[in-house]
């Protein structure tokens, strides 16, 4: 009988290198590109207010990349979205290794109203 390598299928731990994950030419590498130096979040970082106290907040640029990432897979639930930011290495190297909680993320997309529209006008 043949004998063959064994295939991993279940946890493994890996080094992984963020930045190669995220490939030119690709919708992440364009998404990624827009919001860290395209578009001004000016309008999201006035609503945080915790220089001095209080705990410390996600970027809103993250949060930004992981909602229109999981937007153009097709994932609208914040709790899929959770888990996508836990799991898939894609959404773990757009993030910056970011995982906030479904709470969070459903709070951001409901507050973005005005600001949103914004930003869809620069891109």
């Amino acid at each position: 009988m043949a004998r063959y390598k064994p295939i991993h299928e279940g946890l493994k731990l890996l080094a992984v290198d963020f930045d190669r994950q995220v490939i030119p030419g690709r919708f992440e590498h364009a998404l990624c590109h827009l919001v860290d130096h395209e578009l001004d979040l000016s309008s999201f970082h006035i609503r945080y207010k915790n220089d001095d106290n209080g705990a410390s907040a996600y970027h809103p640029g993250a949060l930004i990349k992981i909602i229109l990432l999981a937007y153009s897979r097709g994932i609208i639930g914040s709790r899929k979205i959770e888990a996508a930011c836990r799991e898939n290495i894609l959404f773990i190297a757009v993030s910056g290794d970011s995982q906030p909680h479904f709470t969070t993320l459903a709070a951001f997309v409901s507050e973005l109203g005005d600001g949103v529209a914004k930003l869809f006008a620069q891109v």
